[in-house]
């Protein structure tokens, strides 16, 4: 041991024998550490005295307002509070004893070595440096185990299935914002170093979190938001290294530009989503299949769309076919036959899907409900019954809440109202059609 005089601000014997404070010290979380200094006595003068920092600035570290991350401060700040250098991933410091490093750092030592060396070192007691050995050479080991997981993740994660079950009745711009806020407390567990398996269910919670957002903002009729938060879940997919989750979002993209006009970019994106997803039948290889199917018959591709119509749904294992947003049920794939179908002038066929997706849809599902009986209004029209379609048409958007006449059922229903001939814009209920959509 070297002739340095006590730190003003060194920390006690038992807060280096801490987990909680041990790990911070291993991620550089100095909120947590100065925070924990501060609970068993020390001042933030002292630690900035002792530091060489400013009482603000230590104070801001603190509260978490403020990050370090330049190495000098680091050094200071172990100095300052005596802090082993092991436990930052610095080297031993000059007031250590080197003894108790050279336990940690001597990893391919013959083991008698490494044993003799912590004799001595606990032999004064469980001293710092004792501890700082102790320490070294459990965290050497837990470091390979299972990796310890953020309280708030499995909270999150728990949230983000929840969203997955749709609005509930609720207003989209409500389920919006609590979308939008859980999201941002993925922020703070994604900007610390996390060990890779936990890294990986932050990035696919956000991957699910940004999607569903996506899916609100789209439904809304935010076509640039919508596919600025699907840019932002795909990264996160991919980052997370699940293949289905990206399929998944870039087949919910496909989406946008089929709901909006731009089907040949509808169907690019979801053959994409279709090769990430490779040929199992899982949820999100299904989804591709159905939204590459309504792109095909939107682009008067016929075959093309039968074809991708009728793929894998059959075989879709009975554990993704849940009714949520991030799987695939049977509802959802007749909403998704209707549209197909209805497109294709197929009227049977599509009166068939909508029918069975009725029976399936919550009385909740304001939305969906609604596209089913746009999409049987417009088979009336192909039928020749345009009287009977606007009608339709007005009855489904009238006994609609204010907050879902917008965006995707708008546009559904002005698709109708643009198929109907001129020579029949005059007609009492082809006017009824206008003006509500107008209003």
């Amino acid at each position: 041991m070297d002739d340095l005089p006590p730190s003003p601000a060194q920390v006690p014997r038992r807060l280096l024998a801490d987990p909680v404070f041990v790990r911070a010290l291993r991620e550089r979380d100095f909120t947590t550490v100065f925070a924990m200094a501060h609970d068993v006595g020390i001042s933030f003068n002292r630690i900035a005295e002792a530091c060489a920092l400013k009482a603000e600035r230590v104070s801001q570290i603190a509260r978490g307002i403020t990050s370090v991350t330049a190495f000098t401060t680091v050094e200071r700040i172990a100095g300052g509070l005596r802090i082993p250098g092991a436990l930052l991933g610095l080297a031993a410091q000059p007031w250590e004893d080197t003894a108790a490093h050279s336990t940690e750092s001597d990893h391919g030592e013959d083991p008698m070595k490494r044993r003799n060396l912590l004799r001595g070192a606990l032999a004064a007691g469980l001293t710092a440096p004792a501890l700082a050995a102790l320490t070294a050479a459990r965290t050497d080991v837990d470091q390979t185990l299972s990796p310890d997981t953020p309280q708030d993740l499995a909270d999150l994660e728990a949230a983000a299935e929840s969203y997955g079950y749709g609005y509930h009745g609720q207003a989209p711009t409500r389920v919006l914002a609590d979308l939008v806020t859980d999201f941002t407390a993925l922020r703070p567990l994604l900007t610390v170093p996390q060990p890779a398996p936990v890294r990986a269910r932050l990035c696919r919670t956000a991957g699910q979190m940004a999607g569903m957002t996506a899916i609100v903002l789209h439904d809304l009729g935010s076509r640039r938001e919508s596919r600025a938060w699907f840019a932002t879940a795909a990264r996160a997919a991919a980052e997370s290294g699940d293949d289905q989750l990206h399929a998944w979002v870039l087949a919910r993209e496909a989406m946008v530009p089929l709901n909006y006009g731009a089907p040949k970019a509808a169907a690019g994106l979801a053959e994409r989503a279709r090769h990430v997803a490779g040929h199992r039948p899982t949820a999100a290889a299904t989804l591709a299949a159905a939204v590459a199917a309504r792109a095909y018959a939107l682009n008067h591709q016929p075959e093309q769309a039968r074809a991708a119509a009728d793929a894998l749904m059959e075989r879709l294992p009975d554990s993704e076919r849940s009714d949520t947003w991030l799987t695939y049920g049977e509802q959802k794939h007749h909403v998704h036959l209707s549209h197909t179908f209805t497109t294709l002038e197929d009227t049977r066929r599509a009166n068939e899907s909508q029918q069975r997706a009725l029976e399936l849809s919550a009385p909740t599902s304001t939305m969906t409900r609604t596209l089913l009986n746009i999409d049987a209004a417009a088979c009336s029209h192909h039928d020749g019954d345009t009287e009977q379609a606007c009608r339709r048409t007005v009855d489904a958007l009238t006994a609609l809440p204010v907050d879902y006449r917008t965006g995707l059922v708008r546009r559904r229903a002005l698709d109708l109202y643009e198929a109907i001939p001129a020579q029949h814009h005059r007609e009492r209920t082809v006017r009824e059609l206008r003006d509500v959509l107008a209003a």
